[in-house]
């Protein structure tokens, strides 16, 4: 297990990208992205890293991937903000 995985559960993973959402996070609604070292905070809505690095190609793949799955990761914030219980989500294929 990664140090990530002892405070939030991953929800996703591809390509070697993990996905994580924190419960109880704060706004905006984003989720976490954590590739060898890098590691960021993705906006959900707009698909943008709005804290940390990852690099350009992951951030494509990324975007790609929360475009397919929008609706998902919504409803897993919700639950999130709740402390429930979170869902698995697709991998890109």
């Amino acid at each position: 297990t990664t140090p990530f995985e002892n405070r939030m559960p991953r929800i996703s993973l591809f390509l070697g990208i993990s996905i994580y959402m924190y419960w109880s996070d704060h706004a905006p609604p984003h989720f976490h992205a954590v590739y060898n070292e890098y590691g960021g905070a993705v906006d959900i809505q707009t698909g943008k890293v709005i804290s940390g690095d990852l690099p350009k190609r992951v951030k494509k793949l990324i975007r790609e991937w929360a475009k397919m799955h929008e609706a998902e990761l919504f409803q897993n914030w919700e639950l999130a903000r709740n402390e429930e219980e979170l869902v698995n989500i697709e991998p890109l294929e």
